[in-house]
């Protein structure tokens, strides 16, 4: 979904002030990649780049962010509240977090609308619990921001064959409000990401770029972006875990409030109590790796006479 009403293009190297840029996010999800590029770009203009960022809890799936300054001439390396010309936000409730730090009536707010629940969110595992998320909608967002993007960027990202390059996805948008020449930002993006996924990253980029072009009207009906903390009835789950990308972190393991899980003889994750698993995706959301995906099922579980559970039809 995307509003652009009143938008311009931000052109650093005609301001006479510097161009603020946020870049937001949880650990993990490439928060410090983007902010280097975006750097670069600025340094092959000529311009004075100034960067602040904190990453400490990167490998931890806790908040990261990076103040991008370029211009001109640049003093400080920090961006005031209320003076962001863009909130570029990798995680939904991070961006919102950050909302206040955007230039009011003219700053550009990118998000993925990908969301991380924290495991304090979840205090409640019953059925039909919902957590302490952010429940903002994104219709509710984009209509109190002229210049909003809202893109389900991780579900384009997954269409494309791999997750991670949803922050390029988000650049791609970026690079669209941005007067650096798009050539510039092809030629930098394949110094910061891996080799073997530069082709796939460039797609990303046209793929953001693209969705630009196309009208995203917000679902003025949707309430909230917010999902249960648990599954309204019982229903049948699935642990998916590519176990080629699992780093033996334990986080996981560590964090299943069912106690679901173990790490083999191999140090590799599996689900040692499949029937205790609630499905609450705890594990999924805070793997750094995307080690785990979580599929539950559409059909509820449903216990006869006998207490033998069966499914039912929706």
């Amino acid at each position: 979904m995307n509003s652009t009403a009143g938008t311009s293009a931000v052109r650093p190297a005609v301001m006479a002030a510097p161009t603020n840029v946020l870049i937001v996010g949880v650990g993990g999800q490439g928060v410090i990649m983007v902010s280097k590029i975006l750097a670069r770009l600025s340094q092959l203009q000529g311009l004075q780049v100034k960067q602040s960022e904190v990453h400490g809890m990167a490998k931890r799936g806790g908040s990261v962010f990076s103040h991008i300054r370029f211009g001109n001439e640049v003093w400080s390396p920090t961006i005031p509240m209320g003076e962001a010309d863009v909130v570029l936000g990798l995680e939904w409730a991070e961006g919102l977090r950050w909302l206040r730090y955007l230039k009011p009536g003219v700053g550009t707010f990118i998000s993925d609308t990908k969301r991380i629940v924290p495991p304090f969110s979840c205090r409640d595992r019953q059925h039909d619990a919902r957590h302490g998320y952010a429940n903002h909608s994104v219709a509710e967002i984009v209509n109190q921001v002229p210049s909003a993007f809202a893109p389900d960027a991780t579900g384009m990202a997954t269409q494309l064959g791999n997750e991670r390059v949803a922050n390029t996805i988000l650049l791609g948008i970026l690079s669209t409000v941005m007067d650096f020449p798009v050539e510039s930002w092809r030629e930098v993006l394949p110094e910061f990401v891996p080799p073997k996924t530069v082709e796939t990253n460039l797609k990303a980029f046209e793929a953001g770029r693209e969705w630009t072009t196309k009208p995203h009207a917000p679902d003025l009906n949707e309430t909230s972006v917010v999902q249960h903390a648990m599954p309204t009835s019982r229903r049948e789950v699935n642990l998916e875990i590519t176990e080629a990308w699992c780093k033996s972190c334990d986080i996981c393991v560590k964090m299943c409030p069912e106690r679901c899980l173990a790490l083999d003889d191999h140090q590799i994750v599996e689900l040692v109590k499949p029937e205790a698993c609630t499905g609450c995706r705890v594990c999924e959301w805070l793997c750094p790796d995307f080690a785990i995906a979580v599929h539950v099922s559409s059909v509820p579980i449903v216990a006869n006479q006998a207490g033998v559970s069966t499914e039912v039809s929706a």
